[in-house]
């Protein structure tokens, strides 16, 4: 019982800034959680060291996207399907698997890559290869959970609940980049020798 009152009183903090202060409070949540899942996927690759670079960039990414880009989405959302709609949830939720998602994991690769430092010809390569196999997984195995949150979670909760799902979300997608430069350097090396 000890444990749970500043567990309560954090939540409670944080959801008085969530809604206080929501884009900035969304950012924060959104840089913390993308960098601890690089971190967490470089670790569970067994890295002896971490790349920093990679972590900046998913830093940086969930800082200026992470929070603002959902945000403003579910807003705008939210304002155009009516209340009055007998489906609403089930037509925010195809707006947020056809619009959103695929706009969202296009936006991420991308940056990322420029973050991490490569070129814009090389970010361009990183979304050609990546972003279908991404976006199918993302509709394959988010889809279910994307819904559960749209219908059943308070609004005032969802943030919470996507933060977690994002969290897995962006070790699945960090280590699926990390595979795809591996395979890059590796054919840059057979290539030159």
């Amino acid at each position: 019982m000890a444990l749970s009152k500043p567990i309560y009183s954090l939540v409670g903090t944080y959801l008085e800034q969530l809604f206080n202060h929501p884009v900035r409070t969304k950012s924060i949540t959104a840089c913390f959680l993308a960098t601890s899942a690089n971190v967490t996927s470089q670790r569970m690759a067994g890295a002896k060291k971490l790349n920093q670079h990679s972590v900046f960039a998913y830093a940086l990414f969930g800082l200026l996207f992470g929070g603002s880009v959902p945000h403003y989405f579910y807003q705008t959302v939210e304002r155009l399907i009516s209340h009055k709609l007998k489906f609403r949830k089930f037509l925010i939720f195809l707006a947020e698997r056809l619009v959103h998602a695929p706009i969202y994991q296009l936006l991420s690769l991308y940056s990322l890559s420029l973050f991490e430092g490569n070129s814009h010809d090389t970010a361009v390569k990183n979304v050609e290869k990546l972003f279908w196999p991404v976006l199918k997984a993302n509709w394959r195995y988010l889809s279910i959970f994307v819904y559960l949150n749209i219908a059943y979670v308070p609004v005032m909760f969802r943030p919470l609940t996507m933060g977690i799902i994002a969290f897995i979300w962006v070790v699945y997608v960090a280590r699926k980049r990390r595979r795809f430069q591996e395979t890059q350097e590796a054919d840059k090396a057979t290539k030159s020798a």
